[in-house]
């Protein structure tokens, strides 16, 4: 790595989205509101389907881990960017740095690939329900939910060396409340358009692929459930995958936003907000559409407020 001796020795400066006005005083304690929500939102839906046997299926293992990831993610810019308001100080360190560029990319990485495989869950669950064991037998959906781990996080790994190949020898003061690649580079005293432009390719491809495979299996999905002769079932399928494609809807609408525009057209005050809005309020969004549109997860809810409140009874 070409680093200056000195760079070791330096914090960055994030300087944040909020000041100290009334308005962003009271912005940042919505933050704070919608992050409490998103954390016990998702720790909640993780416990639930961890504990519930009823739940040990396919389509609700992927969606708890698409709850960890989501608290994984909130948990990785959002303590930080608090405790820095809070605090006063608005620096962090070299590794705090990298760990939030590492964890942050890994996590947006692995979630695109998880929501193509609930796509395909949902698109077999649907055309062939007959097959639907076989097809997502436990070992399949294990797989694929290893693999978009390991996928996220080699993105990660790649997207951290990368970015830390190159001097930081100009003003290290980021445009940002927490460490994003897009922000970090122009800090650097090298040239690295060859790199931005590679990772803006890498961005279209993580994207582009789980896209087109969800608009494949949603577009036989639609196909079966028009054909179905039930009202039930059209009823269930249709609950079932707009809560899915809901959560699609507002993780790539942001995403694509954010990264599959020229670095011409971006602004910093553009990019905070955006990243805000999916590092933020989609984590919060996901627990709340799935809870409200699942009759089985409600059902878990309630069965496990009732167990509570009997062992409760029982130790008075």
């Amino acid at each position: 790595m070409v680093w200056r001796n000195q760079t070791f020795n330096l914090d960055f400066i994030l300087l944040g989205i909020f000041d100290y006005r009334p308005t962003h005083i009271f912005l940042f304690s919505l933050v704070l509101g919608i992050f409490t929500v998103a954390f016990m939102g998702n720790t909640l839906m993780v416990l639930l389907i961890y504990l519930d046997t009823q739940l040990h299926t396919p389509m609700y293992l992927l969606l708890s881990q698409l709850s960890l990831m989501d608290l994984m993610l909130i948990s990785t810019t959002v303590p930080k960017m608090a405790f820095n308001y809070l605090s006063g100080r608005k620096s962090i360190s070299l590794a705090g740095c990298g760990i939030q560029i590492f964890f942050y990319v890994s996590l947006l990485g692995a979630e695109c690939f998880l929501l193509a495989v609930m796509a395909y869950d949902r698109y077999v669950a649907i055309c062939h329900p007959l097959r639907y064991t076989i097809l997502m037998n436990q070992k399949c959906c294990v797989f694929m939910t290893v693999a978009s781990w390991i996928l996220g996080f080699l993105d990660g790994i790649i997207v951290l060396v990368a970015a830390f190949s190159f001097p930081y020898c100009s003003s290290l003061e980021i445009h940002h409340f927490f460490c994003d690649v897009a922000a970090l580079l122009p800090l650097s005293c090298a040239d690295t358009s060859a790199f931005e432009n590679l990772l803006f390719i890498c961005c279209v491809v993580m994207l582009v692929f789980p896209v087109s495979v969800i608009i494949g299996s949603y577009s036989r999905v639609l196909q079966a459930v028009i054909s179905m002769d039930s009202k039930e079932s059209r009823r269930k399928a249709f609950t079932i995958c707009s809560s899915h494609l809901s959560v699609v809807g507002l993780y790539y609408g942001a995403a694509m936003f954010m990264y599959m525009r020229p670095a011409s057209n971006h602004t910093p005050d553009q990019d905070k907000v955006v990243s805000a809005f999916y590092t933020i309020l989609t984590p919060m969004l996901n627990p709340l559409i799935y809870s409200l549109r699942n009759k089985e997860v409600s059902k878990g809810f309630q069965k496990l407020l009732r167990k509570r409140k009997i062992n409760c009874i029982q130790h008075l």
